[in-house]
């Protein structure tokens, strides 16, 4: 039986949210679950690195390469939040729109870092967002605004189940991650996003799309890990739907591949 000791730690990237006065280094709690049910792993929360206000700069106190390897996983999850424009030279953002810069310091540099090392990676929604864009890609900023394009976005006014509901299909790409898992055939997926990838960055390739030809799913090419994201919620009731459990379960299989490798290195460590 697995013990809690010997659980591959996924690092969770956080948002900074203001909660009354104070901010607040936060990460929903469904992805919290996601993570520790479907994946079998145990989540860690990591703070964001760049200062603001009255929090601590800790670029300069926090080394990537030592975080990267104390994690056997690195989960980016979905926020209210867009990634700035500037940081694709995307025109201003439209009045009213939420960033978080503070995370966006953080997890830019941390992904192709984390990639680079192998370190199994997982991103959802602003996550896979992030992902283009560390690789150089380009968003739309309110897809329902692109001629051509669905509205992705979820109806407000209903209550949260239904913003989660399936809303239309996805088509995975042949051969590709999303396809296996998936058994080859189309899904339908939940829609929650005004921000989504418009050119794709260098080096990822396309694991699925919508009805309208957008992005749902890309993988990063010959990254030495599992290296996956998704435009959707699959940490929405996540052990409810098969191709949700498959895409974190797979996750968890590769942060216990890198687990054990990462504790047979200090073992050999020990004994040296």
């Amino acid at each position: 039986m697995t013990t809690t000791q010997s659980l591959p730690l996924i690092g969770i990237a956080s948002d900074v949210r203001e909660i009354g006065i104070h901010p607040f280094h936060a990460v929903g709690e469904k992805y919290i679950n996601a993570v520790a049910h479907a994946s079998g792993a145990l989540p860690m929360l990591l703070p964001t690195l760049g200062g603001g206000g009255d929090l601590a700069d800790l670029t300069g106190h926090v080394d990537l390469d030592d975080l990267i390897s104390r994690l056997d996983g690195l989960f980016l999850p979905g926020s209210p939040s867009n990634v700035e424009p500037h940081r694709y030279d995307g025109a201003p953002s439209a009045p009213g729109t939420l960033h978080d810069p503070r995370r966006d310091v953080t997890t830019l540099p941390l992904i192709r870092a984390a990639v680079d090392a192998g370190l199994p990676l997982f991103a959802v929604c602003r996550g896979i967002q992030e992902l283009n864009v560390a690789f150089g890609g380009t968003l739309h900023q309110r897809v329902h605004e692109v001629p051509g394009l669905m509205n992705h976005c979820e109806d407000t006014s209903l209550p949260r189940a239904q913003q989660y509901a399936p809303v239309h299909t996805v088509r995975p790409a042949p051969g590709g991650v999303i396809a296996r898992l998936a058994g080859g055939a189309d899904v339908m997926v939940n829609s929650l996003h005004n921000q989504a990838i418009d050119r794709l960055g260098d080096g990822l390739a396309v694991e699925a799309t919508a009805p309208d030809g957008l992005i749902e799913a890309v993988r990063v090419e010959g990254a030495p890990g599992f290296a996956l994201g998704v435009q959707w919620h699959p940490e929405w009731r996540v052990m409810d739907d098969a191709l949700s459990r498959a895409l974190f379960g797979a996750f968890g299989d590769a942060a216990r591949v890198r687990a054990a490798a990462r504790q047979g290195e200090v073992a050999r460590g020990r004994v040296a």
